[in-house]
């Protein structure tokens, strides 16, 4: 059963690699993403669009929820966009719409035991691939000051 739930995990990573790449970004995956090498510093994908790196670990769920990330995960993402003079996102699939929302790490929440979490607000309001690409690009549509 594990196995079927990795392996599931791998297509929704491919899945986004291949959105990204579809809007303009080069995208690797990492070869490791998933096991358990944990002297590993590097996201589940890395990608990059006009010399923007975006560092992204993917998470998925079924429904709108608050999703809890191990504090390990977190710190491997800050490092690597840190040395890569990236930006850093929680990527969350919600399975069975197709949505794709993006968090930044800046705005995850400590939880008490020093892990982190996205709450259901901060799922919602998170970023869609278009999003991204205006902020890498410099554009904005005019609604999106209205909404502000």
């Amino acid at each position: 059963m594990r196995g079927n739930i990795r392996s599931k995990g791998f297509a929704h990573e491919r899945d986004l690699v291949v959105k990204l790449w579809n809007h303009g970004f080069a995208v690797i995956r990492a070869p490791a993403s998933g096991s358990k090498a944990k002297r590993t510093k590097y996201p589940d994908i890395v990608a990059i669009m006009d010399r923007e790196v975006l560092a992204i670990e993917v998470k998925t769920i079924n429904s709108e929820r608050t999703i809890y990330i191990d504090r390990y995960q977190v710190d491997k993402l800050r490092e690597f966009s840190r040395r890569a003079g990236g930006k850093a996102y929680i990527a969350v699939k919600i399975v069975g719409t197709g949505k794709w929302r993006f968090i930044p790490i800046e705005e995850l929440e400590e939880t008490r035991n020093k892990n982190y979490k996205v709450t259901i607000e901060k799922l919602r309001r998170g970023l869609k691939i278009q999003d991204l690409i205006s902020m890498i690009k410099k554009t904005a549509k005019i609604d999106q000051y209205l909404n502000e």
